[in-house]
């Protein structure tokens, strides 16, 4: 009997271009949701947390920081300059600006292609 299972390179290979599609498409819409926001409107809470536009930026950048860098390289969290936790890395200070974490959000910063 022949196996109809998929090839496993092809398969990873999909999924790999996969993710990286959904990425992409996740990095896009998070910079376009600061499109023509003021940097007061995007530290403006809206919701009874630390959570802002320029907060979820901000964790983004801690989150790809964690997984695209960290776990590949083993370079501390200081050495790659996030925060060193979740909570913190949606903790605002007057240097944060969103053109401080914009390239973290477009194609240019392409940490899935360390992979």
């Amino acid at each position: 009997m022949e196996s109809t299972a998929p090839d496993s390179a092809a398969w990873t290979d999909d999924l790999r271009g996969r993710l990286d599609e959904l990425l992409d498409g996740y990095r896009a819409a998070l910079h376009d949701s600061l499109d023509h926001v003021t940097e007061e409107q995007a530290r403006r809470h809206l919701v009874p947390s630390k959570t802002t536009l320029l907060g979820l930026l901000k964790h983004v950048t801690y989150v790809e920081g964690v997984w695209f860098d960290q776990a590949v390289t083993g370079r501390s969290y200081q050495e790659i300059g996030i925060a060193n936790t979740p909570d913190r890395s949606f903790t605002l200070d007057k240097s944060d600006t969103s053109h401080l974490y914009a390239p973290h959000t477009t194609a240019d910063a392409q940490p899935h292609a360390a992979g």
